[in-house]
C-alpha cells in the first residue's frame, strides 16, 4: 500500500486556523483601559512660564469631583482663544477635543473618558498670570467645596467673573473630624458682618482626637495665595501648605481692616499628653497677617510651611508683615510696607518672564503652622489692598 507524504505547506496550513483563534482570543480578552487622565499639556507658541500645575480634587457644590490645572503663562499672552494640546492616558478621549481655542478669562472645564468607555474625570483648567491676583479683595463670593461642606474663597474681575481662588487648610480639617457638615463648623468661611459686606472668618479650632492622634491637636483659621496639598496633610501639613502665585509686578504694600478676638486658653503641642495639649496660663494668643515676595527656582518653584519666613531663605525679596497685631473690637486698618532682605533687589528680565511668586497670608494664630494657639481666637478681615509698582 503506498502512503501519502504531507507536505510542509499542509502542516502550516492546517496551523493557520489555531493561530488565527488564539491571536482572536487574545484581542478580546485583552482589557481595555479604564484610567482617564490628563498626563501633559503644552500650548503653542512660546507663551508658558513652566510645566502646568495638577492639583489634587475639589468638589462642587453637589459633591462632584473636579480636578484643577494651572496654566502659568507669560506676560502679555492673549488668554481670549488658548487652544491647550492634551496629552490623555492611551485610548482616552477628551471633550471639548484637544486644541480646541476657548476663552480663558475664566477657567474652563474638560471631561475625560476611559477608553473602556465606563469611567470619566473632570478637569478644570485656568491661567495664572499679574492680572488674575489683581489689586483688591473684598471676600463677597464663596463656592463649596468637600461635598459642598466648606466656603472657597474667589475674587472676580470688573465683569463679574472669577480670577482668582484663595486657598485654606479646610480640606485638611475636613479629614481630622468627620462630623462637621457646614462652612460655620470649619476654621475658614465667610461671615455676614464684614467692614464693607462680607469678609472672611478665621477660627482656631481643635482638631479632635484624630487630629491630635498625629500630632496635629490645634488648626488656626488661615486663608492664602497657594495651594494645599490634602493628600499630604496628614503626613507632614507643613509641606501640604504651599504658598506663592506668579506674580509680575513689584509689591509696594498690603493694606486692609482686621478685627481680633484671643481664645481663653492657650496651648502649646505636648506629644507626651493625652491630647497633646499643653495649657500655658496667662499667655495671649496672636494673628498673623503677611506678604512674601521670592524668587521661583527650578529647583524650588513653591515656598511651604517650612521655609515661606526663614531668615535664612535666599529665594525671598521682600516680605510685609504685620508688627502691631492686637486685639480689638473695632473694624482697624493696617499698612504693611514690603521691605526687603539685605542685599537683595528685582531682576526686570525675570520678573517679566515670570521668575517671581507672591504669597498673601491671614491666620488666626500666629503659632497655628506648629499646631499651637488658643481655640476660639478669631480674626476677621476685609476690603484688602495690595500696591504695586
Amino acid at each position: 500500500m503506498r502512503r501519502l507524504k504531507l507536505q510542509p505547506f499542509s502542516v502550516k496550513l492546517l496551523a493557520l486556523p489555531l493561530v488565527a483563534l488564539m491571536a482572536t482570543s487574545c484581542i478580546q480578552d485583552e482589557a481595555l483601559n479604564t484610567e482617564a487622565d490628563i498626563e501633559h499639556i503644552t500650548l503653542p507658541g512660546d507663551v508658558l512660564n513652566r510645566d502646568a500645575e495638577f492639583g489634587d480634587a475639589i468638589y462642587e457644590a453637589d459633591g462632584t469631583p473636579v480636578y484643577p490645572i494651572i496654566l502659568y503663562l507669560k506676560k502679555g499672552t492673549d488668554i481670549v482663544r488658548l487652544a491647550p494640546e492634551l496629552k490623555l492616558t492611551p485610548g482616552a478621549t477628551v471633550e471639548p477635543p484637544s486644541g480646541t481655542p476657548r476663552n480663558f478669562r475664566t477657567p474652563q472645564y474638560y471631561t475625560v473618558t476611559s477608553e473602556d468607555g465606563k469611567w470619566q474625570r473632570r478637569y478644570r483648567i485656568e491661567v495664572s498670570s499679574t492680572s488674575a491676583i489683581g489689586t483688591f479683595y473684598h471676600f463677597e463670593d464663596v463656592r463649596l467645596g468637600g461635598g459642598g461642606k466648606y466656603h472657597i474663597f474667589y475674587e472676580t474681575d470688573d465683569k463679574g467673573e472669577e480670577r482668582l481662588a484663595w486657598s485654606s487648610a479646610n480640606p485638611g480639617y475636613a479629614l481630622t473630624d468627620i462630623n462637621v457638615k457646614t462652612p460655620v463648623q470649619f476654621p475658614t468661611y465667610q461671615w455676614s458682618e464684614g467692614k464693607s459686606g462680607k469678609c472672611v472668618k478665621l477660627v482656631t479650632l481643635k482638631t479632635g482626637s484624630l487630629g491630635s492622634s498625629v500630632n496635629m491637636p490645634i488648626a488656626s483659621g488661615n486663608l492664602f495665595l497657594g495651594t494645599f496639598n490634602v493628600g499630604n496633610a496628614l503626613n507632614n501639613a507643613l509641606k501640604a501648605t504651599q504658598f506663592g502665585l506668579q506674580y509680575e509686578n513689584v509689591p509696594t504694600y498690603l493694606r486692609g481692616w482686621y478685627k481680633y478676638r484671643s481664645g481663653d486658653t492657650f496651648y502649646e503641642l505636648d506629644k507626651t499628653a493625652k491630647d497633646k495639649l499643653k495649657p500655658i496660663p496667662g499667655r495671649k494668643d496672636v494673628f498673623n497677617i503677611y506678604a512674601v515676595f521670592y524668587e521661583n527656582t527650578d529647583d524650588n518653584r513653591l515656598l511651604d510651611g517650612t521655609n515661606v519666613l526663614a531668615e535664612d531663605n535666599e529665594q525671598i525679596v521682600s516680605t510685609a508683615v504685620i508688627d502691631n497685631a492686637r486685639e480689638t473690637d473695632e473694624w482697624t486698618e493696617f499698612y504693611l510696607p514690603f521691605i526687603y532682605r539685605p542685599g537683595k533687589s528685582i531682576d526686570p528680565v525675570k520678573l517679566a518672564s515670570g521668575g517671581y511668586n507672591l504669597t498673601i497670608v491671614f491666620a488666626s494664630s500666629l503659632r497655628g503652622d506648629y499646631f499651637e494657639g488658643a481655640p476660639g481666637s478669631t480674626l476677621l478681615v476685609d476690603e484688602v489692598e495690595l500696591g504695586y509698582e
